[in-house]
């Protein structure tokens, strides 16, 4: 499926086994381009592939993904060293990198695979992820915003997408990206 199983940008590897002491993370921030981007950009991450996670469907491919029927979400694993960037400091890009108010859509992105999502590894995660919502849905109340609507559920299967997706907008610098936040910071 890869033509390259090395990172475009990081050089390093996009498969397992990650470097040790290193972490996972699942994000769904609408367009995985722009949300891959902007993880790959961040000290402390190691390496940040797309793929499809949350549908009914093995393997999927983006055609059928696409279609809204497989009911996979967009989304950008994270292999982070926690020693360098905390679970918690992803939250925070993740909040303000995106609207998470949005329901099925990132801007004009419409569909089931555009959806806000945290896809949490550990029990230790999807707590920290339960407090940054209501956290930053305080932050959102204080602008006036509407309410998150961001699925924080365990993380289910990962399968990657195709090799011309990763690392897209590094590859394709004027592609698009519907990628944008809310304006609001996060603020603990």
């Amino acid at each position: 499926m890869h033509a390259s199983t090395h990172h475009f940008v990081l050089k390093t590897s996009l498969l397992p086994p990650f470097p040790d002491g290193c972490e996972l993370a699942l994000f769904g921030m609408g367009c995985f381009w722009g949300a891959e981007r902007h993880f790959w950009q961040q000290p402390g991450v190691q390496v940040t592939t797309v793929g499809y996670a949350g549908g009914q469907l093995a393997n999927p491919g983006y055609s059928e993904v696409c279609t809204g029927f497989t009911g996979h979400n967009e989304v950008v694993r994270v292999v982070f060293d926690p020693e360098r960037i905390t679970y918690d400091r992803l939250l925070v890009l993740f909040w303000e990198g995106h609207d998470p108010t949005q329901g099925m859509r990132q801007g004009n992105d419409i569909g089931t695979q555009y959806r806000s999502g945290i896809y949490t590894c550990s029990e230790t995660q999807h707590q920290q992820a339960l407090l940054s919502r209501d956290r930053y849905q305080a932050c959102l109340n204080r602008a006036g915003r509407a309410t998150i609507t961001t699925e924080i559920l365990p993380a289910p299967e990962f399968y990657l997408a195709e090799a011309y997706h990763q690392q897209y907008l590094a590859k394709n610098p004027r592609g698009y990206c519907g990628l944008g936040g809310t304006g609001v910071r996060f603020e603990s």
